[in-house]
């Protein structure tokens, strides 16, 4: 049966940016009824590696755990050196993840920089990230690829963001140590379709982000003829409540069950507040024990 973990979505600019500590979350999110923290590298207090060990103890003496790192590589750039500092900068974090007791480290493609062909894109993208993965087998991590829309500190968005391009830098790593992050409101954000884009990658799913999104104005139909690119989606689509949104979660789970995931649903919610998680945990457990019953 998969479990569940939160990301503080609502928080991560204070918690980024040095106004609310890791310790103030922790102590939040110890009253949800969830077992684990998905955690972030751009915390400001993981700067300091003294701080690793400490922080874990703090979510593991609440009866918690963190399976989760999620970061930002950016490995779609034509420079060497600067794809190998990306590198580096993966392997600290892989590093962080091991720490702190986690089995999952998120990986990108990159930015979507005008210059870049799709091939040549694919090819930097996988190149690097098979570079970081014999250094995560070594430490037990699986580097999960997620269909993502953009990091906030970037100025393009994702390079693999279109379904296509996902699969095909997807079906161009072969490793027992990688796989996806699955995030379903993410495809809204590339005007597609996110239980097509499950079905596509659903063997290759280790992990999964649970958020909704819902229209502030006008119609799926827009949403898909808009032109402009993926940051005019954006404008659009906002998150919400769980349950609440586009995305149906009785065909995403039953397409997670068919193919026998039982593995981290981490939450991207509570932008709203702490009552707004809480429901979102609420309406996901009932459906993880709908769709996955205790025999």
């Amino acid at each position: 049966m998969p479990k569940l973990a939160a990301f503080p979505k609502a928080f991560i600019t204070p918690l980024c940016k040095g106004s609310m500590g890791l310790s103030e979350w922790i102590e939040l999110a110890s009253k949800l009824e969830i077992e684990g923290l998905e955690w972030y590298a751009g915390f400001w207090e993981m700067e300091d590696e003294k701080n690793w060990a400490k922080f874990r103890r703090q979510v593991e003496d609440h009866g918690k755990q963190i399976p989760m790192m999620c970061c930002s590589p950016d490995f779609t750039h034509q420079d060497a050196a600067f794809r190998k500092n990306e590198i580096e900068k993966q392997k600290r974090w892989i590093d962080m993840t091991y720490a702190l007791g986690g089995s999952y480290c998120r990986v990108l493609s990159g930015q979507k920089r005008p210059e870049i062909a799709v091939d040549e894109g694919i090819k930097l993208a996988a190149d690097s990230i098979n570079a970081c993965l014999p250094y995560a087998q070594e430490r037990n991590i699986t580097l999960i690829l997620e269909n993502h829309y953009k990091d906030d500190f970037w100025e393009y968005p994702e390079f693999a963001q279109k379904m296509d391009v996902f699969c095909k830098l997807v079906d161009s790593i072969d490793h027992p140590f990688f796989g996806v992050n699955y995030d379903p409101s993410n495809t809204y954000l590339a005007g597609e379709d996110p239980v097509e884009l499950l079905k596509r990658v659903s063997h290759r799913v280790v992990t999964m982000h649970a958020s909704d999104r819902y229209l502030k104005e006008g119609t799926i139909e827009d949403l898909r003829s808009e032109e402009g690119g993926a940051v005019g989606y954006a404008k659009r689509l906002s998150h919400g409540e769980i349950g609440k949104g586009l995305n149906d979660y009785d065909a995403i789970f039953t397409e997670l069950k068919r193919v026998g995931f039982d593995s981290w649903i981490s939450i991207e919610d509570g932008v709203d507040g702490m009552d707004q998680l809480e429901r979102s945990v609420t309406f996901l457990q009932k459906k993880i024990a709908q769709h996955w019953p205790v025999a």
